[in-house]
């Protein structure tokens, strides 16, 4: 049978802009196979995978990029929540949870943003890999290394947003996914950073909500302040409203549907 997609841009308020994401609302658990083809099929940075569980409210949720099945995605589970509401599958005020392979998510609404409740990464300093800076083509003023990223600080907003890294040798020195950030230079913002990922096929991603689990424990940290405005600095762009609360991040953000369709072939029966 057919399988329904919906495509949503999500930590932004216009189309086309923020980091699109699929969305397949199943009737039941699929093959991984299956979800993995399709991943790669549909080729953006990450496809949502989400099942009604029996309690109201309640969804079994995995992600996959076109590589490879990933513990952890925000925008993903910012255009789920959107797409769950959105159609119909969810009422408008109430909160949708997620069960994950990083355990329990939540998302509800507030004001006119989606809230993700997201676990914290705290970043510790470390030695930087060998060779990260000639990948980068530019020099960390600080590296530090959380449960899934490697953090990489530099001096200004122009480094980060003027970086042409070599995204090959990134993927040689086995690093996974890298977050480079700054201070931001504009008054409305706090921070900003841009996000690459080789190893998981993602060669720079738009907007990136798991990443903010560390940016935001780290810059919190720094600023002495819970509450941060982040600016993602891809081709695309995003805002991000980050709360750092406790062992819990709390993410805001808009979404924006761009597209419906069918899979001709859907899940195996």
């Amino acid at each position: 049978m057919p399988q329904r997609v919906v495509v949503a841009d999500a930590f932004t308020s216009e189309p086309f802009a923020g980091n699109p994401a699929a969305v397949c609302v199943l009737q039941k658990p699929a093959p991984e196979g299956w979800m993995q083809r399709v991943a790669r099929e549909l080729n953006l940075s990450e496809t949502a995978f989400v099942v009604p569980e029996s309690a109201r409210g309640r969804f079994g949720l995995r992600w996959f990029t076109p590589a490879c099945e990933v513990d952890l995605c925000g925008h993903a589970t910012l255009a789920t929540a959107h797409v769950l509401w959105e159609e119909g599958h969810l009422p408008s005020g109430a909160e949708a949870v997620f069960h994950t392979r990083s355990g329990r998510l939540a998302a509800h609404r507030e004001q006119d943003r989606i809230v993700l409740d997201f676990p914290a990464e705290p970043v510790a300093a470390c030695s930087p890999p060998a060779g990260l800076a000639q990948a980068l083509g530019a020099e960390p003023v600080w590296v530090g290394k959380g449960r899934g990223h490697w953090l990489a600080e530099l001096a200004s907003e122009k480094a980060v947003r003027g970086l042409a890294p070599d995204t090959a040798a990134l993927a040689r020195m086995g690093a996974g996914s890298l977050i480079v950030t700054a201070r931001s230079d504009e008054p409305a913002d706090d921070v900003v950073s841009r996000y690459f990922a080789p190893d998981y096929g993602i060669a720079e991603d738009p907007v990136t909500g798991a990443a903010h689990c560390a940016i935001g424990p780290y810059w919190a940290g720094k600023l002495g302040k819970q509450d941060l405005v982040a600016r993602q600095a891809s081709a695309r762009g995003g805002t991000l409203w980050v709360g750092v609360r406790g062992d819990r991040v709390h993410l805001g953000g808009h979404a924006v549907t761009v597209l419906r369709g069918e899979l001709l072939h859907g899940p195996p029966a």
